[in-house]
């Protein structure tokens, strides 16, 4: 009887377990490794074919662009654009400080115009190449099956990352192919995509898996808008023009704007091109020149300055926009054709002429070259700060966490921006790019570039000694102030380490130091970190620049120091030049009889830099602009008209008093986002900046240990001023006042721990990717134009 039972309900639990199999199962699935097929995606009778522009192409860009951009992708998976997807992955690093040969370029759209191109360069593919159904496609796809490790090994929902996700930007990177895809998967199952960030949604997942099972179509090519068209035509005659005055404009006009987005005028505000040479003339489809510099030879084959409609993903990081219009054309008339001055010959393209914009355009006048470069300084202070290069640890170890920029004024010509005195210059001034980006040698820095340097500041050393004290008023009309109206007149540049943000007007409180720039001071920044600048070159490039860009920065503070009076300046230099600063100086003895010669007097302080900051705000009026939350005098500052604003903003002012090591709570820039409601369009953002002090700055070649954190400063910013967040805030506009409290109260791990948790967005946070486009939005609807994607690779896990 027991047994007849035992069996009756074996059987019985036997047909359950069957019926229970069948209802609860899903279409069947195929795994290979850790990656498996999703049937019940890809055979879903209702799925409809799916476009790149549509529906892939947002979702790439807010889940993978923010990390795949630029030269700085993982694996060069650059994938702005379907070009970028397509090319695929390759494990050579584009940054690389060690180099002894200059490694082969790999531009996009430049140096490989076809898959097979790149095949030849070493990328593999990591979409299907070859023909099959919906199964093989997705089998043969190492982007299909890094998505799938992700869904099959979701990472935590709270609290930090696990220590086998690293997220530090030098990081080691694994390239995987398909054929290696099994044991990568089993070495590192937490490294699926999106790496280090919460998962897809299933939306999201299912749009990009049906879409690579399709084949992953290709979008149609993209055409110029019907308002550009037009201004296309007019600018490439405009730039193609047959005089020899023509001809040398055009080179000076490229060798500047290429690194540039170009706007024109009345087209769609994400519209943008760029300046190219052509082997093709206008009408015809370009076929850009590829040399690794805008000077490089081009040969003596005829070419073209053509426009190209640059249809990739906008992040950031290397949007540097330049506005094209009727009003733009007619200022280079102005400039570089009304004047009467002859050009005889062109300049050759010889690396030891071309590499020195002083002698490439001696033909053309000093004064339209600086006004040029004055109209839009922003942007040119930008191509060395955030252009293509990206991550610009070359130039900007070598500068502050945060400094006031300043230009001479072109109606009071120096002796430095002067025709004749450059023209007698311009030999001593050569810069590395000369030798190419496979340079090893390092002596030239004592023997070349240094001796000539020294030549050009003992000459201007003479002259300052013969020149007479001015009053301090006096003496700001050798202060460019805009003409008024022209917000470049004043910068502010934030470094964020390896990173940094321009922007108009003096923001935060008053800076270390500052720089006062000349002619050829801009110029020869520009060709040394923009122009002349390799990212692929050698090591000994890499430092060439970087001890070249220590040269620049000392004079462009000299400059700023000059109005100091002579009784203090060696006192505040001293102050500044520490650490390895201090060393530098030793290596490169610099004549300094100048500190000694007084050239402004009128002084009523015993702080004279503080005094000349107010004077030089005065003295630029409204384009100073007005920082109401990290210069405010005690009862002094204008308040918003909205109240809820200018509450939070009273609150804000007291962050921003923070000094000193409890600031290490906080890295280099975190985006702040204050709700007022539901539906977030009223919502505020704010940029904290965490200016850290050092007792030397560094070089690609020393550490960077030598901190000071008890003379960390914060600078609270109305919207956004880096390319590259490393942390999210979003606090409640009703509870900012507990906010502020809260956080200067944080002085242990667990407080910081409690503050993290209330107002604080970890890559685990299942709510990260709702606020991370919230940012994004929030900065394309302030700067519909300027914004750009926010890259989150160097978002902190802290």
């Amino acid at each position: 009887m027991r047994i007849g039972q035992t069996l009756l309900a074996f059987a019985l639990l036997l047909v359950f377990t069957i019926i229970s199999s069948c209802t609860t199962a899903k279409a069947p699935s195929l795994t290979q490794g850790q990656a498996t097929v999703d049937y019940d995606l890809i055979l879903d009778p209702a799925a409809t074919p799916l476009s790149w522009d549509q529906h892939v192409k947002p979702v790439i860009e807010g889940r993978c662009v923010v990390c795949h951009a630029c030269y700085d992708a993982s694996c060069q998976l650059k994938l702005s654009s379907y070009e970028g997807l397509s090319r695929g992955a390759n494990p050579d690093k584009v940054y690389d400080g060690t180099r002894i040969r200059a490694a082969e370029p790999t531009r996009l759209f430049i140096d490989g115009r076809t898959t097979a191109d790149w095949r030849a360069k070493g990328f593999h593919p990591v979409i299907a190449e070859a023909t099959g159904n919906s199964t093989s496609r997705l089998e043969d796809s190492v982007l299909y099956r890094m998505l799938r490790l992700k869904q099959l090994n979701p990472q935590p929902r709270t609290g930090m990352l696990p220590e086998e996700v690293t997220v530090e930007l030098d990081r080691k990177q694994v390239c995987t192919t398909e054929e290696n895809f099994d044991r990568f998967a089993e070495e590192n199952p937490l490294w699926g995509m999106p790496y280090g960030m919460p998962n897809l949604s299933d939306q999201e997942y299912g749009t990009l898996v049906r879409w690579l099972a399709q084949g992953a179509p290709p979008p149609a090519a993209q055409q110029p808008s019907a308002a550009a068209a037009t201004q296309i035509a007019q600018w490439e005659q405009f730039l193609n023009g047959p005089s020899l005055r023509e001809k040398l404009m055009s080179r000076y006009l490229y060798e500047h704007l290429f690194i540039g987005h170009l706007h024109l005028a009345h087209t769609p505000d994400r519209e943008f091109y760029r300046l190219v040479r052509s082997w093709t003339p206008p009408g015809e489809p370009i076929d850009e020149i590829a040399t690794v510099m805008p000077f490089g030879d081009p040969g003596t084959r005829p070419f073209w300055y053509r426009l190209w409609l640059d249809h990739q993903s906008i992040v950031a990081k290397d949007h540097v926009v330049y506005e094209w219009s009727d009003q733009r054309m007619q200022r280079y008339r102005e400039l570089f054709l009304a004047p009467d001055y002859a050009v005889t010959a062109l300049p050759s393209y010889d690396p030891a002429i071309a590499s020195n914009p002083l002698r490439t355009f001696i033909d053309l006048p000093v004064d339209s070259r600086y006004r040029f470069l004055l109209d839009d300084a922003r942007f040119f202070i930008e191509g060395f700060i955030k252009g293509p290069v990206c991550r610009g640890q070359v130039a900007l170890n070598v500068i502050d966490d945060r400094y006031w920029v300043f230009f001479f004024s072109p109606d009071h010509p120096a002796m430095a921006n002067r025709d004749e005195f450059l023209a007698s210059m311009a030999d001593y001034l050569k810069l590395p790019a000369e030798r190419g980006a496979n340079t090893l040698n390092v002596l030239s820095l004592w023997t070349e570039y240094w001796k000539g340097q020294k030549a050009y500041m003992t000459a201007r050393q003479a002259w300052f000694e013969n020149i007479h004290a001015v009053g301090l008023d006096d003496a700001l009309d050798h202060v460019w102030d805009g003409g008024g109206s022209n917000p470049n007149a004043a910068l502010t540049i934030m470094r964020h380490t390896d990173s940094a943000f321009v922007m108009n007007g003096l923001h935060g409180d008053f800076p270390e130091t500052a720089w006062i720039i000349d002619y050829p001071l801009f110029e020869r920044i520009h060709y040394l970190l923009v122009a002349g600048f390799d990212v692929y070159g050698t090591a000994g490039h890499q430092l060439n620049t970087r001890i070249v860009m220590d040269f620049l920065r000392m004079e462009g503070e000299n400059s700023f120091l000059a109005f100091l009076p002579a009784s203090q300046r060696k006192t505040i230099r001293d102050s500044w030049y520490q650490g390895i600063r201090k060393k530098r100086e030793k290596q490169f003895e610099q004549p300094m009889d100048w500190l000694s010669v007084e050239s402004v007097i009128g002084y009523q302080t015993d702080d004279p830099q503080r005094e000349l900051y107010g004077h030089l705000q005065r003295h630029l009026g409204a384009l100073a602009g007005e920082d109401h939350i990290n210069r405010c005098a005690t009862g002094g500052c204008a308040e918003a008209a909205d109240p809820v604003q200018a509450s939070v903003e009273q609150a804000l002012r007291r962050i921003a008093k923070a000094r000193g090591s409890h600031l290490q709570i906080l890295p280099d820039a975190t985006f702040l986002r204050v709700r007022r409601g539901v539906g977030g369009q009223d919502d505020l953002a704010y940029t904290l900046v965490l200016n850290k002090d050092y007792s030397n700055l560094t070089s690609m070649l020393e550490s960077e240990d030598a901190r000071n954190p008890d003379n960390d400063t914060l600078t609270v910013l109305p919207g956004f001023a880096a390319s590259y967040p490393n942390f999210f805030l979003v606090v409640d506009a009703a509870d900012i006042n507990k906010f502020a409290d809260r956080f200067l109260a944080v002085h242990s791990r667990d407080d910081y721990e409690r503050f993290v948790a209330r107002y604080g967005l970890r890559r685990t946070n299942t709510a990260f990717w709702e606020q991370a486009d919230w940012f994004q939005a929030e900065y394309r609807r302030q700067q519909p134009v300027e914004a750009g994607i926010f890259d989150l690779n160097r978002y902190r896990n802290r």
